[in-house]
């Protein structure tokens, strides 16, 4: 008897699952975005390989790309919710009025880049300065590149906009199109290179890697680089489903989101994003405009009663505009 309690003691010690663990908790990783995807590639799979090695044999997670689970972008933080998925990659602009308060980080002419938006974002998120999380565990908060517009019609000013039917990702999007003089269209992105190809709508906005992703590169050969502000990504838990996992999944877990998934993103999306640039301009079939000082001037002064509208909604909305402007100024601080 001694002998087998002394082995218990030393497999504890030695990191061995904790009695009561033998048979791994099964987790399902839901992604509607494809599995050639960067994002599942370089982040997703190396964050679900370092929880399982950490958690000790405590957890299964398997991996669902491709809409496995439900192909729709707008039914990803209801799946997660209904059970259907325990992890699920949710673009929060996709399901207008689920995260309102999220909205403030799509306000055009915010962050200078990807890097600035990403940890603006996880900050305040994650100091519970933004409200829209609380039936969620937060993984991980990601911010794009800028998203500009890319169609199947020469744009060369911002006055090449007007009247224009142009896809929009989320409410605030959309209201900048219009201020440009765009027709904004509301469509998920998994249906923008067959409206392209039928002409239903003239271009679509998107970050590069959307381009190729979801396949607009096939229909689409106008390349204007103005920027319409960035939409926040995430990767999220039923806060209930993680608080019933056992401590040392719980810990794997938190060690690997955050500020750790924020800087793998990060690390990866910075140098994929302007590969993918440098392809576009260097393809002699494409037409890639970076606009011009006066354009972008012209866009600023557009975006301002956006923005204005937005901030003038509730007090709500101006105390988190005010945190965000806060927070920018540490960030490009060093703080």
């Amino acid at each position: 008897m001694k002998k087998i309690v002394t082995g218990l003691m030393f497999a504890a010690l030695a990191g061995a699952p904790a009695i009561g663990f033998s048979q791994a908790i099964k987790l399902k990783y839901a992604e509607f975005s494809p599995d050639t995807e960067k994002i599942h590639n370089l982040v997703s799979k190396p964050f679900v390989a370092a929880v399982m090695k950490d958690a000790a044999g405590t957890l299964d997670i398997e991996m669902f790309p491709n809409g496995a689970l439900g192909r729709a972008p707008q039914q990803q933080a209801q799946l997660v919710l209904d059970g259907i998925a325990d992890f699920a990659f949710v673009v929060p602009p996709f399901t207008p009025g689920r995260f309102p308060e999220s909205e403030v980080f799509e306000l055009p002419g915010l962050f200078q880049n990807l890097k600035e938006a990403t940890a603006v974002y996880t900050r305040m998120v994650l100091a519970g300065q933004v409200k829209d999380y609380e039936q969620y565990f937060p993984v991980a908060l990601w911010g794009t590149p800028p998203f500009s517009i890319h169609a199947r019609y020469p744009i060369n000013t911002i006055a090449d906009l007007k009247g224009h039917k142009i896809r929009g990702s989320g409410v605030i999007q959309i209201e900048a199109l219009k201020a440009l003089g765009a027709i904004p269209v509301g469509m998920p992105p998994t249906e923008v290179p067959e409206a392209i190809s039928r002409r239903t709508i003239d271009g679509a906005t998107s970050q590069p890697a959307v381009v190729f992703d979801f396949g607009l590169d096939r229909v689409t050969n106008m390349h204007y680089f103005i920027r319409l502000g960035f939409v926040p990504l995430t990767i999220m838990m039923n806060r209930k489903k993680f608080e019933s996992l056992p401590k040392v999944a719980q810990d794997a877990i938190r060690k690997y989101s955050g500020e750790w998934m924020a800087n793998r993103y990060t690390e990866v999306y910075v140098a994929y994003d302007a590969e993918l640039i440098k392809r576009l301009e260097t393809d002699p079939k494409r037409k890639v405009v970076m606009p011009t000082s006066a354009d972008h001037e012209a866009a600023r002064v557009a975006f301002e009663p956006v923005i204005a509208a937005w901030v003038g909604k509730s007090p709500r909305n101006a105390e988190l505009y005010k945190t965000v402007r806060a927070e920018i100024d540490k960030v490009r601080a060093g703080k």
